[in-house]
C-alpha cells in the first residue's frame, strides 16, 4: 500500500462519475492531481444508475445545457481519454395525464430549446408508436426528446480514471477521509497530504466530506430503489426511457425485462404498500404490465440538493471546491462538472 505525497495541487474527494471527470480535467490541465475514493472507483451513486444520459430535464434547463455540453463531451470520449465508449441510442419520452403538465411543458419549451436541449410535444399516438408499452388512452400528450442513450455508467468512471493516471494523477481507493485540518491537509489511514485545493465530489457522502472541512453544503441523501418486472408475456422492442410526469415512474427495456423506478419508500410506508402503489401506476400508463411480478435490481443512496439541481462552485473564504446535488444525474453532467471545476481552480 504505497503512502500518500506530501503534498498537491488538486486533492479530490471522490472517485465516482465526477470525482474521476474532475481528476481527469485537472491532470489534463497540468494541476498535480490525487484522488481520494473510500471504496473501489464508481462503487456508489455511479454504480447505481438506469445507465442513461439524456439532455431533456424537465423545468430545469440549466441543467440541460450541462447534458447537452457532457454529451458531446463523450462523443469526444475516446479521443480525450484514449477509452472507447459506447453510446446506444434510446430517446427519452415524458408522459402527460393533466393539462397542467403540458402548460408547464410548453412554459419550459423556449428555455429547453435556447439551453441546446432537443425536445417537443407529441400526441399520445405518436407516443405508443416510440413505446408500444403506453395506453393510448391514458396520457393526453408527452415530451419526446431522441438525444437519450445507454451507457455504462463504470466505462465512463474507468476511462476518466485512466486518462487521469496517462496525464500524472495519482488515483487511490479504499482511502478514506476522516479529518480535514483549516491548512487543507487531508487525513486518512494510509497517510495525510495538504492540498493547495480540495475538490469535494463525494456524491451521497458531499455533505458529511464538507463537514470535515467546516463546509456547510445543503444536501440529504435520496434513496432510490431500482425493479425488474417479470419478462412480460409478450416480447418487446427496445423501449426508450419513459417517465410519468406525474408520479416520477419511469421505465426502460432491461434485456428481455423492464427496469423501472419509482423513488422508494415513505418514512411512514411500507415496502409492499409502495411495491402496490408503484404496480397500481405502472397499470395504469401500460396495461400490459398490469399485475407483472416486480423483484428488486438495485438500491441506493443519491446526493440531493434542496432544489434537485446540482450545485458546482467555490467556498468564498478557503480553497474548497465542491460538486453535489446530481440527484441521480450525475452520469449525464459528469463531463461538463469535471470542466467547471478545472475552471474554478484555474481562475482562483
Amino acid at each position: 500500500m504505497s503512502a500518500l505525497p506530501a503534498r498537491a495541487d488538486a486533492v479530490v474527494i471522490g472517485g465516482g462519475v465526477v470525482g474521476t471527470s474532475a481528476a481527469f480535467h485537472l491532470a489534463e490541465a497540468g494541476v498535480d492531481t490525487v484522488l481520494l475514493e473510500r471504496g473501489g472507483l464508481g462503487g456508489g451513486a455511479s454504480a447505481h444508475t438506469a445507465g442513461m444520459v439524456r439532455t431533456y430535464f424537465p423545468g430545469a434547463p440549466a441543467t440541460g445545457r450541462r447534458a447537452v455540453r457532457s454529451l458531446e463531451a463523450y462523443r469526444a470520449f475516446a479521443r480525450r481519454t484514449g477509452a472507447p465508449l459506447a453510446l446506444g441510442r434510446l430517446g427519452f419520452l415524458v408522459l402527460f395525464t393533466d393539462e397542467r403538465q403540458i402548460a408547464d411543458f410548453e412554459a419550459d419549451q423556449e428555455a429547453q430549446r435556447a439551453a441546446g436541449v432537443e425536445v417537443g410535444l407529441i400526441g399520445a399516438r405518436e407516443a405508443a408508436g416510440l413505446n408500444p408499452l403506453v395506453g393510448e388512452r391514458a396520457v393526453l400528450a408527452a415530451a419526446w426528446s431522441p438525444e437519450a442513450y445507454h451507457v455504462d455508467g463504470l466505462d465512463i468512471v474507468r476511462g476518466y480514471a485512466a486518462g487521469a493516471r496517462g496525464h500524472g494523477a495519482r488515483l487511490y481507493t479504499h482511502t478514506p477521509v476522516v479529518r480535514i485540518d483549516d491548512d487543507n491537509t487531508v487525513h486518512t489511514p494510509r497517510g495525510s497530504v495538504r492540498a493547495d485545493t480540495i475538490v469535494c465530489a463525494a456524491g451521497p457522502w458531499a455533505g458529511e466530506v464538507a463537514s470535515l472541512a467546516s463546509v456547510d453544503l445543503p444536501l440529504a441523501p435520496h434513496a432510490m430503489e431500482m425493479l425488474f418486472t417479470d419478462v412480460p408475456p409478450a416480447p418487446h422492442p427496445e423501449l426508450p426511457m419513459t417517465l410519468d410526469a406525474g408520479s416520477g415512474l419511469r421505465i426502460r427495456s432491461w434485456r428481455d425485462r423492464i427496469l423501472l423506478a419509482m423513488g422508494a419508500p415513505k418514512a411512514d410506508e411500507t415496502r409492499d404498500a409502495w411495491l402496490g402503489r408503484v404496480s397500481g401506476r405502472l397499470g395504469a400508463l401500460f396495461p400490459a404490465l398490469d399485475g407483472i411480478g416486480l423483484h428488486r435490481a438495485w438500491s441506493g443512496d443519491f446526493d440531493a440538493s434542496p432544489g434537485n439541481t446540482a450545485f458546482i462552485g467555490a467556498h468564498p473564504t478557503r480553497r474548497f471546491l465542491y460538486a453535489a446535488g446530481f440527484t441521480g444525474a450525475g452520469l449525464c453532467q459528469a463531463p461538463a462538472a469535471g470542466e467547471q471545476l478545472r475552471d474554478l481552480l484555474i481562475a482562483a
